[in-house]
């Protein structure tokens, strides 16, 4: 069919979802996308029981004052408590946000026979972690690009110039955007988990992982029987989301509940990664969350993932250790190690954080 690629991993062909979608006549999606068993009832009362944490990154880097310890104060609480918080007032340029928007949303716009020029095996256009034909499938299309280090980019998967001439500038510039972020909010994660500063941002220092997830969520005739993205972790340290439109999807798990986010306007959404949690020994944890999707409107989203450098081993900070704690996780060799495990099986929950807890 001419709908059709060779996914990641396996040798079969998967439809795109947005070509199924745009069948006006579809009235009955097929059976691989029905997920009863994951549908769960969203808990709407604890979204005003439990408000979901808003970060102000301006109060958060402005000094000494009592804004900013205040603010430092509700950072540790939503990194500890939650695992997730909306970042408001920082300082993306708003025609960086808006360009990466509209070129996002070009992409999208090309004729399938264009974008499927754009797949390949581990990157590039198409559906990710899906290894069998009997596996169930998410109602969703992406583009992942791997965006930091500069040198690890493959432009092949990236929009050429004559489709859309700005996409390689507007995602770069974006990227850089994101590691600026990124920079700032593990800086202040180190004062709150009282670790060497140094130390932990060498991690994530120059030459460290960053990739992009650039989602496209059709509306679905039969959206209360899908998932967009299935329930799951991030396998990275940091994600920092750009919602692109005003549709709302994204849900995240708290005390047994799907809460649905409620996005401030401009607002990045911030989660915490398995990484993270990994190092400072579930002190921060990661926050498990998926995506529902419309039966009437598309979603998109740009969600950045942030890793270690490379080489470096990750498990529990030595001064977290040190100071009286039992490891409660295995260390791994390096980020790439646990990134290949994380992609080697479909999404699960936080089955892959699993792998790595310690039964003390």
């Amino acid at each position: 069919m001419e709908s059709e690629w060779i996914t990641s991993s396996v040798p079969f062909t998967l439809e795109s979802v947005q070509v199924l979608a745009s069948n006006k006549s579809l009235e009955t999606i097929p059976s691989r996308y029905i997920r009863p068993e994951l549908v769960q009832e969203v808990d709407h009362d604890k979204v005003f029981v439990n408000e979901i944490p808003v970060i102000d990154l301006s109060k958060l880097i402005e000094g000494e004052d009592r804004f900013s310890q205040e603010e430092m104060e509700k950072f540790h609480f939503a990194c500890q408590e939650w695992g997730f918080f909306q970042l408001v007032n920082h300082g993306v340029a708003e025609d960086v946000m808006e360009k990466m928007i509209e070129d996002v949303s070009s992409f999208f716009d090309l004729p399938f026979e264009v974008k499927k020029e754009y797949s390949l095996d581990s990157e590039g256009y198409g559906q990710a972690l899906v290894f069998s034909e009997e596996q169930k499938l998410d109602w969703g299309d992406m583009l992942f690009l791997r965006t930091q280090p500069v040198a690890s980019r493959n432009y092949q998967v990236w929009a050429a110039q004559q489709c859309i001439p700005t996409f390689r500038e507007t995602v770069s510039k974006y990227s850089s955007e994101m590691e600026k972020i990124k920079t700032i909010l593990l800086g202040m994660m180190t004062k709150n988990l009282g670790v060497d500063e140094g130390n932990f941002m060498n991690m994530f220092r120059d030459g460290s992982k960053q990739s992009m997830r650039i989602n496209y969520y059709p509306p679905c005739p039969e959206a209360s029987k899908v998932l967009g993205i299935s329930p799951h972790s991030d396998a990275t340290g940091l994600t920092i989301l750009l919602q692109l439109n005003q549709v709302d999807g994204l849900q995240i798990r708290r005390n047994e509940a799907w809460l649905p986010v409620k996005l401030h306007p401009g607002a990045l959404l911030i989660n915490i990664g398995d990484i993270i949690e990994i190092l400072s020994n579930g002190r921060y944890k990661s926050i498990e969350h998926r995506v529902i999707v419309s039966n009437e409107k598309e979603r998109m989203s740009v969600a950045t993932f942030h890793g270690t450098h490379e080489s470096v081993e990750v498990g529990p900070l030595t001064e977290i250790i040190t100071n009286g704690e039992t490891a409660k996780y295995k260390s791994v060799k390096n980020y790439d190690e646990f990134e290949k495990i994380f992609l080697s099986r479909k999404l699960d929950g936080k089955s892959v954080l699993e792998l790595f807890r310690l039964k003390n």
